[in-house]
């Protein structure tokens, strides 16, 4: 919402304040009918102390003027007609007040919208608390800007301070050039007779004792203002540290973290925007210090008195130029970060940005950026400074960039846009480890000077891991290895370590969030769902959710060691879910149609007590990216009684042919959803208009339509008691038809009904074909 709609609803002492800050050096009604346009500008970005901004501030007042008159002139009727009269009264009085001063202009907008925006953050943080609700967020950011202005205040204080420094030196040298002319005259008085050397001799001295003596007080005088004005640069710096330190060990690390968990699905990490612009400010707070600082020791030099201030310049110097070193080196960051599962010889992009590149003037020599990937244990090295010059561990295309200025937006970057990772070397793995679970990191580097070649920096910065494939069957393994880090690294934290371990719950927000953003779904796993994953993981059969608060999950129980009785891992499973859900089942999901995550047994208590035809879907336990249909019927063995049946699992390939609505369609004795949905109305809207019957295609062929038939219960009964026998012997052939689930595999079943046909010599019912026809 716009500063000026909110300032309009403040009222008592705050109104009052926001009033008091318009007149005759600022109408209210300049600021009303033009608050869009105020707004909008650039006032921040125009450095007061600099004149060299004197011909942006002049554009603007021109501008200011401009939108005044235009809104002048767009009045209409009686009332119109006074509001255009006065809009021009005031565009003529704000041309006269600053046209020689438009600096001046700028510091009353900028100090008009700090204040109402201060307002409205106190009433809005007031309100909430009311309510027992904190914009912490907003508060923080309302103390870094708080902090900002108080850092002015103190840069501007020790300016001022600094010119009356230089003033009264000034004067003390010219005092002091005035005491040496006495001297010199007194020492041409031999020349003269007694006489008149006695009268001049002792005027002399008396004028050099008085210019002697004000001299060594003003000494004393220019050596306090000198000690003064390195105490506040003293706290000064102190208070910039610690606002540095908030910004880029607090706001930074914390959009940096946003990042890494956007990549396993998490909420975009946000712009850098503000960021940026916080740290620009520090950028020209502490240039501004750092200036002054080294004007002081000029005057120092100019002027050597003997004191203390030597040393303290010397370590007000060192102070500053650590600081800046900081934030220069802090800012070099990724914006844009290159894929974690990284595949050789497939093109890739990634951006990096330097966010107080436009505040040094980097981009007046443009520097240059260089890629390399390097290993983890190259990484460590690196970041304790041990020489790993010309270390990498591979060959990557198009691995440097230039930064580039952009003027809209006042950032310096480099996009490279064709990297290719042309060839990998891989360290030696140890035990169950594998290609999949060795991390690198792409190193990005540049160098650039400040301040007129001043300084001289070398910036570092790495990637977030990445894993390196050559295959796309690597790729299920590779995203478990970069979710497990990405969810679970430390701030801080030494290249790539990463707990071997951690609690249940936390791994649960991790698959939640990795679910919903491959899914692209608001509805994410609920307690239910994850208590079946719990069961899975742990092999568990308690359905408390308590019971796993306190349990931890391994590295190798999630993606090394296979389930029990599986061939795949709990993580492959997960991976299979989301990977068909997100390509056949993603409207099912969100309409609440797929259960999922139910395994057999409970699928069977749940439809038991509901009537004939009812089914759920459930994802199948035995098979990965699968899905089944179970649902309830008569036993065709045992009049009056019930038994739940269970569909062959339906897989990615099924879907490819025809889709789960369309299937749920054709079978008919499929009658409602799980509980009581009637099956039409959670999935008509899905499915495929028939065909016309007979329609021909333009070459004359009537197209076929593909259809699901599902064998009637009693006839499937019927032909498992005919072909039991035959099942024995294949049985005892080591050529099982079972599933994991304890079901027959109906492919399998298929190939045991073809060789009974060509066994008796006689057709098959169709009608007992379980598979899609065509």
């Amino acid at each position: 919402m716009a500063v000026w709609i909110q300032a309009q609803q403040l009222h008592g002492e705050a109104l009052h304040q926001m009033q008091s800050l318009y007149g005759q050096h600022f109408p209210i009604e300049v600021r009303h009918y033009l608050s869009q346009w105020i707004e909008s500008q650039t006032w921040d970005t125009i450095d007061l102390d600099n004149p060299q901004e004197e011909f942006r501030a002049k554009r603007l007042l021109e501008n200011l003027i401009q939108e005044l008159q235009k809104k002048a002139e767009h009045q209409v009727g009686e009332d119109g007609f006074l509001l255009k009269i006065k809009l021009g009264h005031y565009a003529n009085q704000l041309k006269t007040t600053y046209d020689h001063c438009p600096l001046e202009l700028v510091r009353c907008i900028k100090h008009i919208l700090y204040t109402e925006q201060r307002l409205v953050r106190e009433a809005s943080n007031s309100s909430s608390s009311g309510g027992g609700l904190i914009d912490s967020m907003s508060q923080k950011h309302h103390q870094i800007n708080q902090t900002f202005e108080e850092l002015r205040l103190m840069t501007q204080d020790t300016e001022n301070d600094l010119r009356k420094l230089q003033h009264n030196q000034e004067y003390f040298i010219i005092q002091y050039q005035e005491s040496l002319r006495i001297q010199a005259q007194l020492s041409s008085l031999s020349a003269l007779p007694p006489a008149d050397r006695l009268l001049r001799e002792q005027t002399l001295q008396n004028k050099r004792t008085t210019v002697e003596a004000w001299l060594t007080r003003e000494a004393n005088t220019l050596q306090k203002y000198r000690l003064d004005l390195a105490e506040k640069h003293q706290k000064t710096l102190q208070l910039l540290r610690k606002q540095q330190t908030i910004i880029l060990d607090d706001e930074l690390i914390q959009w940096k973290r946003r990042q890494q968990l956007a990549g396993n699905g998490g909420p975009p990490e946000g712009g850098l925007d503000v960021l940026q612009s916080w740290c620009e400010k520090l950028a020209e707070t502490i240039w501004q210090n750092r200036q002054q600082i080294r004007r002081a020791e000029h005057l120092r030099q100019q002027l050597p008195i003997p004191g203390p201030i030597e040393e303290l310049l010397n370590d007000l110097n060192g102070t500053i130029t650590d600081i800046v070193s900081a934030l220069v080196t802090s800012t070099f960051i990724i914006e844009k970060q290159p894929p974690q599962v990284l595949k050789t010889q497939t093109k890739f992009a990634a951006t990096v940005r330097l966010l107080v590149g436009g505040k040094l003037n980097v981009h007046m020599n443009p520097p240059q950026v260089k890629a390399t990937i390097i290993s983890e244990q190259q990484a460590k090295a690196l970041l304790k400074n041990e020489n790993t010059r010309n270390d990498s561990s591979g060959e990557i295309l198009n691995n440097n960039c230039v930064m580039e200025y952009h003027q809209t937006t006042g950032t310096l970057s480099a996009h490279f846009r064709n990297m290719s990772l042309k060839r990998i070397k891989r360290s030696d793995r140890r035990g169950a480890e594998s290609v999949t679970e060795e991390k690198f990191t792409i190193l990005f580097e540049s160098q650039f000077s400040v301040g007129g070649n001043e300084l001289v920096f070398q910036v570092k910065t790495l990637s977030l891991p990445v894993v390196v494939i050559v295959h796309g069957s690597q790729d299920n393994n590779a995203t478990a290895t970069v979710l497990w880090d990405n969810a679970f690294a430390e701030p801080g934290r030494v290249p790539f370590i990463v707990p071997d371990k951690v609690l249940w719950p936390q791994l649960c927000d991790a698959l939640n969030m990795k679910f919903k953003a491959e899914v692209q779904s608001n509805r994410g796993l609920s307690e239910e769902n994850l208590v079946f994953l719990a069961q899975k993981a742990f092999s568990s059969s308690s359905i408390n959710p308590e019971d796993y608060r306190t349990m931890t999950m391994s590295w190798s129980q999630f993606n090394r060691e296979s389930l029990p009785g599986r061939n795949f891992t709990f993580w492959q499973w997960f991976d299979g879910v989301m990977e068909l859900t997100k390509k056949h089942l993603k409207p099912h999901w969100n309409d609440g149609a797929i259960l999922g995550f139910v395994n057999k047994q409970q699928a069977q208590d749940m439809l038991m007590s509901k009537p004939n035809g009812t089914f759920l879907l459930r994802f199948s336990d035995s098979e990965i990216g699968g899905i089944t249909i179970a649902w309830v019927a008569e036993n065709p063995n045992k009049a009056g009684e019930r038994m739940v049946w269970n569909l062959m699992p339906y897989t990615t390939k099924d879907f490819s042919i025809r889709s789960l609505a369309d299937r749920i369609s054709d079978l008919n004795h499929l009658l409602f959803l799980y509980p009581d949905r009637p099956k039409d109305d959670v999935f008509s809207k899905y499915y495929t208009p028939p065909l016309c019957k007979m329609t021909k295609a333009v070459d004359g062929y009537v197209k076929p339509q593909i259809k699901q038939v599902v064998p009637d219960e009693g006839k499937l009964n019927k032909l498992s008691l005919f072909l039991f026998p035959f099942f024995l012997y294949l049985l005892s052939s080591g050529d099982p038809m079972l599933d994991a689930d304890g079901d027959f595999d109906l492919d399998d079943t298929m190939d045991v009904a073809r060789h009974v046909e060509e066994l008796l010599r006689r057709p098959m019912e169709s009608q007992w074909i379980s598979h899609t026809q065509s």
